[in-house]
């Protein structure tokens, strides 16, 4: 069956499924209208994720009309996870039904966060059996509830306006109005330029009936401000030549709103980040050792998940090939290492709304996947969780460049698809690119890998990167030896090796050394395939036995064989 069936086949199957909350049929014969795309995808994204499929009737029995809507519709999923903070994928399906020129369009919805409703155009969007609504208030707290208490989101007794910073305040400001900017809505953009700091703390939400909560001293405090409200709320940052015992070569301790010392912090990490040179033929690149997205990405997730009511402080350390970020606080509840990338639970969910909307924050709940992928992009170690606990998370960003040719070949992929990839796809790459088996719950990706010509059949139910990536990397000799033989040339080594010993016949054992890339069984298989076609016998008993040409020595007496 081709992948083009397979897609038809799971057509089939969700035609005659039942709509529900996650699971939406529109026709949308021509419709490009975008907004209601998202306000459909948001309340998709509220009821825990689903599947929005255009180009299909929605009244039983459903029929495939097909749709000409988003006629680009990778640009319209990136404009989709802009305005809805999630990773939202797309498959097209030409189904034999459609109508000429178009096709079904279905787009893939992942599920809110826990205790975070999506929002789109600043309103909840949810189903009502056919229409769309804005979600109750009832909802809403429900939804809140879910993560338990926020802590962040708590009234900071005697904090006023006069203790945060006003210059984090501003950097927060023109973040927000840049990604208002980029997502271009310029109404907004012109309204948070001219807004008093009291109505942008409203607007944030961290300044509520009057009160600021401890977002706004998290985020904006005043160095005064945190160490009269909250002295734990520091990140103390250290860097080490080794891993020898003694004081740190280099340490700085912020106690602070974030929006003060957050490019700070970067910078200290930067002015100490080596480049790593690397050379394929005559392709040379430079790979910084900590790319700035992920340690970015790291430092936020410390700060949104951490315990604030522990005691104890955020530690980085630096040393030079590894970035040691210690937070305060197990894992949320309801994360563990087997569903850190499907699952999200913000501990503080009000400072990770904030930074949401200020844009530092891309996708919601998403910082873990995207450090995944630019380290697996750049060939280095994926993160390390060997000192998390109940009563700290430790993460462990190792910098070393594992393999030059994967860097080529991630910027092969990027620059000749215009496919959407996930972090489990990157994943899949990598696990190929060094040697690995491919669990079996991703068998679904990897055959969607196979049918865009990216990887390969290997031997022996193996896999490999496609030829194209060793042709473009100068490596076609490493392809063939990982390829390996085909099967009549695998056939034709192993009568070579049977008429070369014809007068005393050729063991299993040694047939298996001829092939050593191929375990016992395929051997075998082979061998079979010679018997059947009458170019070799095996005669004797079982593994003892030996293989002649032809039908055997006319003294032998031939025998069952377990080949």
């Amino acid at each position: 069956m081709t992948g083009e069936q397979d897609k038809i086949a799971f057509l089939e199957d969700l035609l005659l499924g039942k709509e529900g909350e996650n699971l939406e049929f529109k026709e949308w014969k021509t419709m490009n209208d975008f907004d209601l795309l998202a306000k459909y995808c948001c309340a998709l994204a509220n009821a825990g994720g689903g599947l929005l499929i255009l180009g299909v009737t929605d009244r039983r029995p459903r029929t495939v009309v097909g749709t000409t809507g988003f006629p680009q519709p990778e640009q319209s999923r990136k404009s989709l996870c802009h305005r809805i903070p999630l990773a939202i994928d797309f498959n097209e399906i030409q189904h034999p039904d459609c109508s000429p020129g178009s096709r079904v369009l279905i787009f893939m919805v992942p599920s809110r966060p826990i205790g975070i409703p999506i929002k789109f155009s600043g309103r909840y969007w949810m189903r009502k059996e056919d229409s769309l609504v804005e979600m109750s208030e009832e909802r809403l707290r429900e939804i809140f509830a879910e993560s338990g208490h926020d802590f962040s989101a708590d009234h900071c007794p005697g904090l006023a306006v006069d203790d945060l910073d006003g210059a984090a305040l501003e950097d927060f400001r023109q973040r927000w109005i840049a990604k208002a900017r980029k997502a271009e809505d310029a109404s907004l953009a012109e309204r948070l330029s001219t807004l008093s700091v009291e109505q942008l703390l409203t607007d944030a939400e961290t300044l509520e009936a009057g009160k600021l909560n401890y977002a706004a001293l998290i985020l904006f405090g005043s160095s005064q401000a945190a160490r009269r409200h909250l002295a734990q709320a520091e990140v103390i940052f250290e860097y080490r030549s080794s891993d020898a015992s003694g004081a740190a070569q280099e340490r700085k301790e912020y106690r602070q709103g974030l929006f003060g010392y957050y490019d700070d912090l970067w910078e200290r990490i930067n002015k100490r980040n080596d480049k790593q040179e690397l050379q394929e033929g005559l392709f040379v690149m430079q790979i910084a050792t900590f790319g700035e997205r992920p340690v970015r990405e790291a430092i936020l997730n410390a700060i949104c998940h951490r315990n604030y009511q522990l005691g104890s402080s955020i530690f980085i350390r630096q040393y030079p090939r590894r970035l040691e970020i210690d937070s305060p606080g197990g894992f949320p509840l309801g994360i563990t290492l087997d569903n850190i990338l499907e699952r999200q639970n913000p501990r503080n969910r009000r400072i990770a709304e904030v930074l949401t909307k200020c844009g530092l924050v891309e996708r919601s709940g998403q910082g873990m996947n995207l450090i995944y992928e630019e380290l697996i992009k750049q060939s280095k170690p994926t993160p390390a969780f060997s000192r998390t606990d109940q009563y700290q998370v430790g993460l462990t960003l190792h910098g070393t460049v594992q393999d030059s040719a994967f860097v080529r070949f991630v910027e092969k992929v990027s620059k000749d698809s215009a496919t959407f990839f996930g972090t489990h796809d990157w994943m899949i790459f990598a696990q190929i690119a060094r040697g690995e088996k491919i669990p079996k719950e991703q068998m679904g990706r990897l055959n969607r890998l196979l049918e865009l010509g990216l990887i390969e059949h290997g031997p022996s139910r193996t896999y490999l990167l496609a030829r194209s990536y060793y042709e473009f990397v100068g490596q076609k000799g490493v392809y063939t030896r990982k390829k390996g033989l085909g099967r009549d040339q695998n056939l034709a080594l192993l009568m070579q090796h049977i008429e070369s010993n014809k007068a005393t016949g050729s063991q299993l054992e040694e047939l298996c050394q001829v092939l050593p890339a191929l375990p016992s069984t395929h051997v075998q298989s082979l061998l079979k395939t010679l018997k059947r076609s009458g170019k070799a016998q095996p005669v004797g008993q079982r593994r003892a036995g030996r293989w002649f040409p032809g039908k055997g020595p006319t003294h032998g007496t031939e025998a069952k064989h377990d080949a």
